[in-house]
């Protein structure tokens, strides 16, 4: 098993993601699990949740803290950067701390984790790191554009997977929708045709695990996920959590908002000049940051963009299938 015996360190580790990576990472039996995140409160939680599990070591801090993350990376083999500002409103109304945490804290990751001869760090970006039109987006792309550019002859290996959303994540759309239509018999949603790419909590905890198992340095790891349309994904979230909570869903509203600053009615997981020269395989692109790079298990991708507008949406059906096998619904 890759890590067993192994000394890793989850940034962010008390966010969903971090905290489905800890899970998986447990079954292969490392030496341990530091968990690095600023809310005490989140990290209490945590520890409950895994049973006070002695390969778990809390330790409070902020990757704005350069000395405290490079104290983080004593002793550690492999990292995982998940922690980040990434609402998009938030970031829009605070771009200077979203530069902070983004830009700045993925710096301070990068060369702690470099002084302290960590074997390999994997980041998480996202697609609205694509052609970006806010300010979340802009500092991912930045951040893996950092990761890009790293020194090759340095012994630490970086790299970024961009991520759609996380389905059920905190603070997205699906627990959003749920909480209106229980509490406020309302839903309010951007507009019925935008479309987005959507993938199962598991589905980004292996990505994310498989991308630092495969990195060799400055690659951007995306995964094929479906397409989902916001129109679907609401009619279903009535009728389900109708049916459930006992709610006549004719007296649900639906109100339709538009298109907030910095929002796009759809998403671009990989631009038509990477496709030039990006790998593929059965489950996931790999954009090179090196051009000459070989995957010897991947081939050529078609040269076009990965893009929502492209892809075919999934049916209502296969959207129910998918929520109700990740018990979302």
């Amino acid at each position: 098993m890759y890590f067993e015996g192994k000394r890793i360190l989850v940034i962010g580790g008390t966010g969903t993601i971090g905290t489905s990576i800890i899970q998986q990472l447990l079954k292969e039996n490392p030496e341990l699990i530091r968990i690095f995140s600023r809310d005490e409160y989140k990290q209490h939680k945590v520890k409950e949740r895994f049973h006070n599990n002695p390969k778990l070591q809390l330790m409070i801090g902020d990757v704005r803290d350069y000395d405290r993350v490079l104290q983080a990376m004593e002793s550690i083999d492999y990292v995982f950067h998940v922690a980040a500002m990434k609402r998009v409103e938030m970031c829009e109304g605070n771009p200077v701390e979203a530069v902070k945490t983004n830009i700045l804290g993925t710096h301070h990751v990068m060369k702690a984790a470099t002084n302290q001869h960590v074997k390999k760090v994997v980041f998480t970006s996202t697609d609205k790191a694509i052609s970006p039109n806010n300010a979340y987006g802009a500092t991912k792309l930045i951040a893996e554009r950092m990761i890009a550019t790293n020194d090759p002859e340095q012994r630490t290996v970086i790299a970024s997977v961009r991520f759609g959303n996380v389905m059920g994540s905190r603070g997205s759309v699906i627990p959003i929708f749920k909480e209106q239509i229980e509490t406020k018999q309302e839903i309010t949603v951007t507009n019925l045709h935008m479309t987005r790419f959507m993938m199962t909590l598991q589905q980004a905890t292996n990505l994310t695990i498989h991308a630092l198992k495969e990195a060799k340095g400055g690659e951007v790891f995306v995964l094929k996920m479906p397409v989902v349309k916001l129109g679907d994904l609401a009619n279903l979230l009535i009728n389900e959590v109708c049916q459930k909570q006992e709610i006549d869903s004719s007296t649900i509203q639906m109100k339709v908002t538009g298109l907030r600053p910095g929002e796009k009615m759809y998403e671009e997981l990989m631009t038509l000049d990477e496709s030039q020269f990006a790998w593929e395989l059965p489950d996931m692109y790999i954009i090179p940051s090196d051009k000459s790079s070989v995957y010897p298990d991947a081939v050529r991708a078609e040269q076009t963009s990965y893009s929502s507008s492209k892809q075919k949406a999934v049916s209502y059906s296969e959207l129910r299938e998918i929520l109700v096998q990740s018990h979302l619904i």
